[in-house]
């Protein structure tokens, strides 16, 4: 099997030559293991999606998480001027912005002064101006980008038909470099959404304080996610991921996560299915009490599931109660297991995952959730070792 039918046999509950892997890398794990600059891996697209096949090939991962969209071709005519100033680099845009690279973390955006970015008020925002969905901090932290160019300011972006060419272009071009290997797209859920347009606190303070302006704002977000999940679909990916990845308990409640994120995310999933691929739905940290809420939903499979003590999911009773249902992709705890465990320790965690997450197939070996930046490339090489070794069926 090449790695494209190995990871639909595991998606598809069929059973696979072996157990496939994929790990979502952090940005900074293509930052310091790439030749390219951090500011191109993320502002153009064609160089991210070269890394993308690059470390894929390198670690022999089974798959690759699209998880930046397309880039303008010009987006360098926006910049006023670059420096790197130490170790960082440093963007300054026409339009007053400033973005700083560090050497090892995602890039982070400010107005002039590193005056934080615009967010929504929750308390007077109007959610059918087209305006609030261009605010600077909703801007940057969904399309990590620093204008819709291209885009007529009152276009609506809850019609795929106002998006530009280029949004796509990034998937369109791994798929093209790497059609032996199971690619996949990324979407924001709408909770996702709501939580980048008001900020992280303010946004919590509105589930409490304006839960019906929520529910009409996320009504609104989710229009704007299936379009996205519309141009992305015509591309054929073999998936689509919705990244959900403050929807677990500690932030907020299983009460609020069945009100606020599965009605919404329910649509999403629903759209994938019928356009084709599969969907999976990524949430960190402790899902376990919400497993059964998110089986009501008709997404395919489950990224994270986070174990102790980052997370509440042991694979063997997820795999007991819902493995005929989902399809599980992670569970090695990227940080006590992966990054700081030595190598008897991380060796025994991925044995544990391939002894349980093997029988019936439906398991993708990965990460819990990114591997961090400074995770040795070696130890990832011997994860899909390890998985040729003992995965076999």
């Amino acid at each position: 099997m090449n790695s494209k039918e190995r990871m639909a046999a595991a998606m598809n509950h069929r059973q696979p030559d072996r157990v496939p892997v994929m790990c979502q890398l952090a940005l900074g794990h293509y930052f310091l293991n790439c030749d390219a600059r951090p500011s191109q891996v993320w502002f153009d697209g064609g160089t991210f999606a070269k890394v993308l096949v690059e470390l894929q090939r390198a670690y022999a991962f089974d798959g690759i998480l699209v998880n930046l969209p397309g880039r303008p071709p010009d987006w360098k005519d926006h910049l006023k001027s670059h420096q790197q100033v130490g170790n960082r680099e440093h963007l300054c845009w026409k339009s007053g912005l400033e973005t700083i690279f560090p050497p090892d973390d995602n890039a982070q955006t400010y107005r002039p002064g590193q005056a934080p970015l615009e967010r929504a008020d929750y308390r007077s925002v109007d959610i059918d101006d087209p305006a609030t969905y261009r605010l600077s901090g909703y801007l940057w932290n969904t399309w990590h980008a620093p204008e819709l160019w291209g885009i007529d300011p009152q276009a609506d972006l809850r019609d795929s038909a106002a998006y530009p060419a280029w949004f796509t272009n990034t998937l369109q071009e791994v798929q093209h470099l790497a059609p032996d290997v199971s690619i996949h797209a990324e979407v924001f859920s709408p909770f996702t959404h709501l939580m980048e347009l008001f900020g992280y606190e303010q946004g919590l303070l509105a589930l409490l304080d304006e839960p019906d302006k929520c529910h009409k704002t996320l009504s609104v977000l989710t229009r704007i996610v299936l379009a996205q999940v519309h141009l992305y679909a015509a591309c054929r990916p073999d998936a689509i991921l919705v990244s959900s990845a403050f929807a677990g308990a500690g932030f907020i409640s299983r009460g609020m996560y069945e009100e606020f994120v599965a009605p919404y995310e329910d649509p999403v999933f629903r759209a994938i299915r019928r356009h084709g691929p599969k969907s999976y739905v990524h949430t960190c940290g402790a899902i376990g009490d919400r497993l059964d809420l998110m089986s009501k939903t008709a997404v395919d499979g489950i990224d994270t599931l986070d174990p102790p003590p980052l997370g509440t999911v042991h694979l063997d009773e997820a795999k007991s109660r819902y493995g005929q249902r989902f399809f599980f992709k992670g569970n090695l705890d990227a940080v006590n297991e992966m990054l700081n465990a030595d190598d008897q320790t991380f060796e025994h965690a991925v044995e544990e995952r391939i002894r349980i997450g093997k029988p019936g197939s439906g398991y993708i070996l990965s990460s819990a959730c990114s591997v961090a930046p400074h995770v040795k490339p070696e130890r990832l090489k011997r994860l899909t070792a390890l998985a040729t070794q003992l995965g076999r069926y």
